[in-house]
């Protein structure tokens, strides 16, 4: 795929997609982490003399942070130490006047994309190049520029819909990003330790199908709701509390696949020997081979336990390679971040390289000042994807791009 040392962008005007999608708290951005991030890629198109479009998507429709991107250009701004320009609009007039107007070294960042109808809905490469969005932008663009990994395993008109029109250009973070994946995937040293938790249960049963088949992996460590489908399936009852919530978030239905996980690779999928749960607002926690287990039918499972913690850190500080995805409990508590900490921090202090990943994994991470890890993924679904041997339609285009215009270039 093309890099970005491949051009000189002066006077050109770069459409730079990126995924500043970030947490909020009282309608206010709570962290600058995915701009620090891509911070390389905005410096080199602006020291080149290039005329930059910023596009971002932050949330999506009905939730609570589906705000605009006002805030987000002051942020970028601030960083930078120069005016972003922000533009109420995406690919009307407005935008089109301001995009002509750009002069060599100039930012602007259009209104979050996802305001637009288009940029929901996932459709293949030519759909995405026939929408309003991409046909209204092209004709004032000379490159596009892609960092947005976070949302590489998405197929959406700003992110694969000009690939065709125009050479579209691996960012920095991009580049990094999947040297990083493909080095822990196919490179690294073992023991390989994959640690899967989180709420995304689904994605992680593919990860651990796909890492285990192909032998990229020897040893799978889990936490969060993908520990309890997982213990349920080794035939442990969790109680009434924690069964009708697995039933409610739809979760059940998994159990049976992981059971299928556990009968072809039963000796490489660990789960937690003790779990902390909620009782009355304290953190208690209950062997799961002990008479205590009975509180698993009134209190929820929250965290894993201090023995599993204990028990995970061993294997975690003789490891060659660690990819970790997702929190192992409800680490917002501090009372119930133990075991989250606990196993971030032992990966920070074991030698293996290590790739971690998850818009919660990387809020931990800096929460609780956990330093060591080679690498903090910007993107957890698509750090799953990947990690699933799943195509990433992001990565197909900018290759197809590289196929069609590296012989003009």
């Amino acid at each position: 795929m093309f890099r970005l040392t491949d051009f000189n962008f002066y006077n050109k005007t770069v459409f730079l997609r990126v995924d500043l999608n970030s947490p909020l708290k009282d309608g206010r951005i709570i962290s600058d982490a995915r701009f620090r991030a891509v911070l390389p890629t905005v410096r080199k198109l602006l020291e080149d003399g290039a005329k930059v479009v910023v596009a971002t998507h932050q949330s999506k429709p009905y939730k609570s942070d589906y705000v605009t991107t006002e805030e987000h250009a002051e942020i970028l701004g601030r960083l930078l130490g120069t005016g972003v320009e922000y533009v109420e609009d995406i690919f009307g007039r407005l935008a089109r006047e301001r995009i002509r107007s750009l002069k060599p070294g100039e930012v602007l960042m259009l209104e979050n994309l996802r305001f637009s109808a288009e940029e929901i809905f996932y459709k293949p490469l030519e759909e995405c190049e026939k929408t309003h969005l991409v046909r209204k932008l092209a004709p004032l663009l000379d490159y596009a520029v892609n960092d947005a990994f976070a949302a590489a395993h998405r197929s959406q008109p700003s992110l694969v819909g000009f690939a065709r029109l125009m050479p579209t250009v691996a960012g920095f973070l991009m580049e990094k990003e999947l040297m990083a994946l493909e080095k822990a995937y196919e490179h690294g040293e073992r023991p390989r330790v994959y640690v899967l938790g989180g709420a995304k249960v689904d994605d992680s049963l593919k990860v651990a199908e796909n890492v285990l088949r192909k032998g990229k992996a020897d040893l799978i460590l889990t936490g969060g709701l993908v520990a309890n489908v997982f213990t349920l399936a080794k035939g442990f009852n969790l109680g009434d509390a924690n069964i009708m919530f697995l039933e409610r978030k739809g979760l059940l239905e998994l159990v049976e696949r992981a059971e299928r996980i556990l009968d072809e690779f039963y000796p490489y999928v660990r789960t937690p020997v003790d779990f902390a749960v909620d009782v009355n607002g304290e953190r208690v926690e209950v062997d799961l081979l002990s008479d205590e287990k009975e509180l698993f039918d009134r209190y929820p499972i929250l965290d894993i336990g201090s023995r599993t913690v204990e028990k995970y850190r061993e294997i975690l500080l003789k490891a060659g390679t660690i990819v970790a995805n997702g929190p192992m409990g409800v680490f917002e508590r501090e009372e119930f971040a133990l075991g989250t900490v606990g196993v971030f921090r032992a990966i920070g202090e074991s030698k293996a390289f290590s790739v971690v990943g998850g818009g919660h994994s990387i809020a931990s991470v800096y929460r609780y000042n956990i330093t060591g890890i080679s690498h903090v993924s910007t993107g957890g679904g698509a750090m799953l994807s990947y990690f699933a041997g799943e195509s990433l339609p992001v990565i197909e285009a900018l290759k197809e791009s590289y196929r069609l215009f590296k012989a003009r270039n």
